[in-house]
């Protein structure tokens, strides 16, 4: 196999990455923000989600310059058969770039700073620790997850494709309990679009005691209300 077949091959990865990536974050907007009567573990589930999600969605990014860079492990030229490097061989012998390394991958392939770098960082040593062993019991794990998810992988998508975490949810009202519940929680978001086309829908419910918060929201929904949707 020819070097060109094989980076044809690799093209479509990063769009594949994206789209996962996306759908783990809609599982863990789901997990994180609502409450299911028969699994009590979707708390610590949604940990496990939205890190997943942001390592693949960071992946996707790194495999836009080019494929092999989410690789920290290439194969050796003596574990190929043949006499060429094929897709299959990155699978069965290379090796990703690890989660606690994903930063500055990031930034050394892409000139991107990852916003909240510390979130980003304590939030994979929570991911390893339930993974691994067991939640902690003075962890609410699902303010975690939606702190993580606004702080870290709702500014990063924004930036690099214009892609709001709001948007991505497994509810069949996909905004209206979302966004009255963070909201509610006092979460900074990006509001998109698709939030304005169901504002009418959503009651606004302020923290108290938080004018700052309210203030910066509302400045927010102004600013999204005043953007021209992008035409088909």
């Amino acid at each position: 196999m020819e070097v060109r077949h094989l980076n044809e091959e690799l093209k479509a990865i990063s769009e594949h990455m994206l789209n996962l990536g996306l759908g783990a974050l809609a599982h863990a907007n789901w997990h994180s923000n609502y409450h299911s009567l028969d699994n009590d573990r979707w708390p610590q589930l949604s940990v496990l989600q939205a890190a997943h999600a942001a390592e693949i969605l960071i992946k996707a990014r790194i495999a836009e310059e080019h494929p092999l860079l989410v690789f920290e492990q290439l194969p050796r030229s003596t574990q190929v058969d043949g006499d060429s490097l094929e897709l299959r061989h990155l699978f069965e012998k290379g090796r990703t770039v690890q989660y606690a390394d994903l930063a500055d991958r990031l930034w050394a392939t892409t000139g991107l700073r990852l916003p909240n770098v510390e979130t980003f960082q304590d939030f994979g040593k929570l991911r390893n620790t339930i993974q691994h062993f067991v939640a902690p019991t003075n962890c609410d794990c699902s303010q975690e997850t939606i702190e993580y998810i606004f702080k870290v992988i709702d500014p990063f998508i924004n930036d690099c494709w214009g892609l709001y975490a709001v948007d991505y949810n497994e509810d069949y009202e996909p905004y209206i309990y979302l966004v009255e519940g963070l909201v509610g929680r006092g979460v900074h978001f990006l509001v998109s679009p698709g939030v304005i086309e169901n504002i009418e829908n959503i009651e606004l419910a302020w923290p108290e005691g938080d004018p700052e918060y309210r203030t910066e929201m509302e400045r927010r929904f102004d600013l999204a209300k005043r953007v021209k949707p992008a035409e088909d």
